[in-house]
């Protein structure tokens, strides 16, 4: 796959369809680009439009990470220095945004600092929550011998590090004060919010968050029986659903 630098990174990436609007997808806190099987495809598929794909740094084939960790604010890093600087290198203006976790927090991050058409976000974060604080502690503790380390090993370059990356920061003491809502209120464009009632990292009040304080329209999808990735465990309704926010967006919903 091809690289191309942004924030001081050669960061991965990959097209998904030629033509039509844009389409970006940002991954989870230990994604990459494969690890979003055909879901990119499927949607770009159903509504005509180009998808990129792309492993952030320290992620998937991306450069690996060089510091001994990141910062708490490594989210910002990613909405406000990597992604800002990806798309102008890619002439890629006013996209439709879609994240999953980490990458949800991301993309909210950047709708409420930049211009985009619209943004669908799966298991969002705008702030921390105990228990999900607790499951990061025990994967944490149980990483060397649960297996993980090799599972990673199949999508990251460096799966220690990578791994390492997110747990070290959500387990800062510090993180415990970490907050977007403050982006919300600047975020004027229509909203789609997805979250699974079995999320082990977040509560529906991350979701009542966002629709009371966005100013755009918001839908939210709250999903009973699903867990922290409701793309692949309700790959078909959570396509449904992404795809009729798009066409909505892009004028072609029947």
């Amino acid at each position: 796959m091809p690289q191309i630098a942004a924030a001081g990174h050669r960061l991965e990436y990959q097209w998904v369809g030629k033509t039509g609007p844009t389409l970006v997808f940002l991954h989870e806190g230990l994604g990459s680009i494969r690890q979003w099987r055909d879901f990119p495809a499927r949607v770009a598929a159903a509504t005509g439009c180009r998808a990129l794909v792309y492993d952030r740094y320290g992620y998937g084939n991306s450069d690996v990470l060089r510091e001994p960790r990141v910062g708490i604010e490594f989210m910002h890093d990613g909405a406000l220095n990597e992604l800002p600087e990806l798309l102008e290198n890619l002439n890629i203006e006013n996209p439709i945004l879609i994240g999953h976790s980490d990458g949800a927090s991301i993309a909210l991050i950047y709708a409420g600092t930049y211009e985009v058409r619209g943004v669908a976000v799966m298991a969002p974060h705008v702030f921390v929550e105990d228990d999900g604080l607790k499951s990061i502690v025990e994967i944490n503790a149980t990483f060397e011998t649960s297996g993980l380390p090799e599972r990673l090993g199949k999508y990251h370059r460096h799966a220690r590090k990578t791994f390492h990356l997110w747990a070290d920061a959500w387990l800062d003491p510090a993180f415990r004060q970490w907050n977007i809502e403050e982006y919300l209120p600047r975020i004027h464009c229509p909203v789609l919010a997805i979250q699974g009632e079995e999320d082990q990292y977040g509560t529906m009040a991350q979701l009542d968050a966002i629709a009371h304080q966005v100013k755009g329209s918001c839908e939210l999808s709250k999903l009973p029986g699903c867990g922290h990735s409701p793309h692949k465990d309700q790959p078909q309704k959570v396509l449904d659903s992404v795809v009729a926010f798009i066409k909505k967006i892009i004028g072609t919903d029947p």
